[in-house]
């Protein structure tokens, strides 16, 4: 939309999640172009020119959109697999699977994943790519370019794995790249796909998939390259007993400060998990900086554990939430993890307090924008941040006899999406996506499905 055409949106709730918690029983927001002009209580001020569209939001809470921070969005294709196994397991039972995924499938697989977010209220996705084998063409293009076509704001996190089977790692051998193959194919997406400016819709993060997945080296020169290039880090963390136990065996310290020997705690880094974490780990993650990605739904799907979420919040460590990959978290919805990270985090005695409602609607929004170092632009409503914001319905009879909108939205059901705008332009209407075919995507990626079984059939 043009900078100077104006959409005013009137008479709903407002949940800002600016740095004051700031909320608006009856307000309006005015986007102008991809930035909100303003916003406040009452209705919206008269004499506006060049209004495009007014709608009348009654019966609705507008809140900024949701900031996914943890994704793999190839395992759309591999969902309800090894349903009933811990990570590792999990990991030797799928691997032999996504090493067979191509440039086609991961397209697919991309298309559903972005779709289930965005129609659920993701304004800002992510996801997390490691898996490259030999001759499956551009993995990184098709899912950048599904991101792109859908209309929502993203960050690849372009993933790396060097330690196969023959290392003593999980993969098979020609699902992964070599040590120098890896940072140079790294490097090259950063150079064609990264955009730093504010209102960038595509950026990209250096990320080695793990500490059991990857040697010390490509760890260390993945940082280094990270901050050369001026871009942020991404891996997986302290996500299970048998992680820790590994790494001590290995390298004899734990995951933190094995990651801190390797240059991967700081202010541009966010991992994901971070479920086994002792308080010198959270204090070491809020000494730097040092971002989480909060999964509690795959978490709890892989029997993981419950991350301190509560203690990390306390300590000042910037938490986010993921949705994970969709073979260890079927559903593929953001907006069902404000809920999950809130119910979960509350498990065991006198937990009753341990996360509200605002909080978990602050994981989601401000606290991923923050995590994905964006912040600035994105996860609040605030005059001159970029027009990215939901309606929720919350007059249904799924929600209409709750009195507070944000307890509506965070404890209730999933609640429908009657709008949501991406750099000020609408991407899903009444639940439906407009700028794609969900029909066909979801012949798409049963098809897919179908054929990555059938050739991981024939081993």
């Amino acid at each position: 939309m043009a900078a100077d055409r104006r959409i005013v949106i009137e008479n709903c709730a407002i949940a800002t999640v600016d740095a004051n918690d700031t909320e608006y029983a009856s307000g309006y927001v005015v986007v102008a172009g991809n930035r909100i002009e303003s916003l406040g209580a009452g209705t919206a001020p008269k004499g506006l020119e060049n209004v495009a569209r007014r709608i009348d939001a009654s019966g609705h809470l507008v809140t900024p959109g949701l900031v996914n921070t943890h994704h793999h969005f190839y395992q759309w294709i591999t969902r309800g697999l090894a349903t009933d196994h811990n990570l590792f397991d999990w990991l030797v039972a799928l691997y032999p699977v996504w090493a067979r995924i191509d440039e086609r499938m991961v397209r697919a697989a991309a298309q559903g994943s972005l779709a289930v977010m965005a129609r659920g209220g993701v304004t800002t996705a992510m996801d997390h790519h490691y898996v490259f084998p030999r001759g499956s063409g551009d993995l990184s293009g098709a899912i950048i370019g599904a991101a792109r076509d859908m209309g929502v704001r993203f960050t690849l996190a372009r993933g790396s794995m060097d330690r196969s089977e023959k290392d003593g790692g999980l993969p098979p051998d020609f699902a992964v790249e070599t040590l120098d193959g890896a940072l140079a194919a790294t490097e090259e997406t950063v150079r064609q796909h990264h955009d730093s400016s504010f209102d960038a819709m595509t950026q990209v993060a250096v990320a080695p998939c793990s500490p059991f997945s990857v040697s010390t080296d490509l760890l260390r020169d993945g940082a280094q390259l990270a901050r050369r290039l001026g871009v942020r880090l991404h891996t997986h963390g302290s996500e299970t007993v048998e992680e820790e136990k590994f790494c001590h065996e290995l390298f004899g310290m734990g995951p933190t400060d094995y990651f801190e020997s390797t240059g991967w705690l700081g202010e541009d880094v966010w991992m994901a998990h971070c479920v086994h974490m002792n308080d010198s780990d959270i204090a070491a993650f809020a000494r730097t900086g040092t971002g989480v990605a909060h999964c509690p739904s795959s978490n709890a799907r892989l029997a993981a554990g419950i991350a301190r979420v509560p203690d990390m919040l306390a300590a000042g460590v910037p938490v986010g939430l993921g949705v994970d990959g969709t073979a260890s978290n079927e559903s593929g919805e953001l907006h069902t993890e404000l809920r999950n990270a809130l119910l979960i985090n509350r498990l065991g005695p006198h937990r009753e307090a341990a996360l509200n409602a605002r909080q978990a609607l602050r994981l989601g929004t401000y606290g991923g924008a923050q995590v994905l170092g964006r912040a600035a632009e994105t996860g609040s409503l605030e005059p001159g941040k970029l027009a990215d914001l939901v309606l929720w319905r919350l007059d249904t009879v799924a929600h209409a006899s709750i009195a507070d909108p944000v307890t509506a939205l965070v404890f209730g059901a999933a609640a429908p999406v009657t709008a949501s705008f991406v750099d000020g332009r609408q991407i899903v209407e009444d639940g439906r996506l407009l700028t794609a075919d969900e029909d066909a995507i979801a012949r798409s990626t049963r098809d897919e499905a179908q054929r990555l079984a059938r050739i991981a059939a024939q081993g």
